[in-house]
This record gives structure tokens, C-alpha cells and sequence, in this order.
């Protein structure tokens, strides 16, 4: 479906702390396991994140924003593999 990446994660953090610490945590981990470094885009008081490793993008949303951007919709062809409320 995109030819820049193999997956996307989506998810969202009720507020700018919550976003912060899903990027921190998610940069350190995927260092850790697959010593990969992610470039950052987007800051979380704009209700954007984006992390993006190559073969996975995480975008990390306020409320707000994914209500708004709706990737979900725009990547409907593509399959879920999984998705956790």
C-alpha cells in the first residue's frame, strides 16, 4: 500500500505528557531490542508525533488530531493486524 514504509501504529495520548512519554518509551525500547534510532517529527503540545523507523511509522494523536487527520480512513485498504481500545 505505501511504498515508504511496511506498517503504521496509531494510537492516542489524552494529553502532551501522555504523548512525551509514549515517544520516549517507544524510541527506547525499539533502540534496546532492535538497535534501530527513530527520527522524531511533530511535538506533542501540537498533538502530533511521528516516529519513523524505516519499515514502521508510529503516529502518536491527541484526541483532536487523529479525530481530524483520520488516517484510519485514509489506509482503509490496508490490513489491521491488530487493534487494542
Amino acid at each position: 500500500m505505501a511504498s515508504f514504509t511496511d506498517y503504521f501504529v496509531l494510537c492516542t495520548g489524552t494529553s502532551d505528557r501522555m504523548l512525551d512519554a509514549l515517544a520516549e518509551s517507544v524510541l527506547e525500547t525499539i533502540r534496546k531490542k532492535h538497535r534501530k534510532r527513530g527520527r522524531v517529527e511533530g511535538e506533542a503540545r501540537e498533538g502530533w508525533v511521528v516516529l519513523d523507523f524505516g519499515d514502521v511509522v508510529v503516529h502518536l494523536f491527541s484526541p483532536d488530531q487523529r479525530d481530524y487527520y483520520r488516517l484510519e480512513e485514509l489506509w482503509q485498504q490496508g490490513k489491521i493486524l491488530i487493534r487494542v481500545q
